[in-house]
């Protein structure tokens, strides 16, 4: 028997540039019309997108794993659980 393992690729969210509260708003539309199997990656450049970003996830029972790239860059992993 061959086992078939499928990698769904993120929806990535570019709000590189944009002050908050554009990341978490871009997230929110991308939410609206994902499926429910879907994985995002939202890039950020503003460092007050985490508190708004995590905090949302938790509100909304959605993974979010975060992960500083750079001084300047940061990007968070979501999955609708």
């Amino acid at each position: 028997m061959i086992m078939t393992v499928t990698f769904v690729s993120p929806v990535i969210i570019d709000a590189l540039g944009q002050p908050c509260p554009m990341p978490l708003l871009l997230l929110k539309r991308a939410l609206k019309k994902a499926d429910q199997q879907s994985k995002f990656l939202l890039k950020s450049s503003d460092p007050h997108s985490e508190i708004d970003v995590t905090r949302y996830c938790q509100l909304h029972q959605l993974h979010c794993r975060s992960l500083e790239i750079s001084a300047k860059e940061y990007h968070y992993y979501i999955e609708l659980m």
